[in-house]
């Protein structure tokens, strides 16, 4: 005598994998939340350097360091700096702040459990796998594969939710509380 799987009750595998689906967004959330946080508070050093003189600070910076200023990184670090303006030193902690604020309501979105912000993770993760696995191909190292299979990680964990945010929503499904 077999016995049937009621659709209607989809037993413990079913709520723990939604269980399991809820910690995996939940730690991509907090991920996520670190990731604006760094940027926002990289935004922030930005703007204490509008109105200073970046070009001395960045001499200091390199005679602080016992650099030989007119060895090829110093004098490729001091030229950049030479060339960086305060409108472009604006836009770039604009920039920053927005990125920053993007992260930081997609950590909101996926910790709240909102689909939109899955989708967002999802789409958002996936966009940078196929230049991250490029530059794993041109330049290997161990961060290089790092930031690649992590990256590879959420997206699966976002497909993961998503499906079985979908399952969930199925006619004949429960709901996962």
């Amino acid at each position: 005598m077999s016995v049937e799987p009621d659709p209607d009750h989809p037993g413990p595998s079913a709520s723990s994998a939604a269980t399991a689906a809820r910690r995996a967004v939940r730690a991509v959330a907090v991920f996520e939340a670190f990731k604006g946080a760094v940027v926002l508070v990289t935004a922030t050093g930005l703007l204490t350097l509008v109105h200073k003189d970046l070009n001395g600070l960045a001499e200091r910076i390199v005679r602080h360091t016992h650099l030989n200023p007119a060895s090829k990184y110093p004098h490729i670090f001091l030229d950049a700096v030479a060339r960086f303006n305060e409108p472009r030193l604006l836009w770039l902690a604009a920039g920053a702040a927005a990125y920053a604020a993007l992260r930081l309501l997609e950590a909101w979105g996926l910790y709240r459990g909102r689909a939109w912000a899955e989708w967002l993770a999802a789409l958002s993760g996936a966009w940078y796998i196929p230049a991250e696995f490029l530059h794993l191909l041109h330049r290997r190292s161990a961060l290089s594969l790092g930031i690649l299979v992590v990256n590879v990680a959420v997206v699966a964990v976002m497909v993961w939710a998503l499906a079985q945010r979908r399952r969930a929503a199925s006619p004949g499904a429960s709901v996962p509380g």
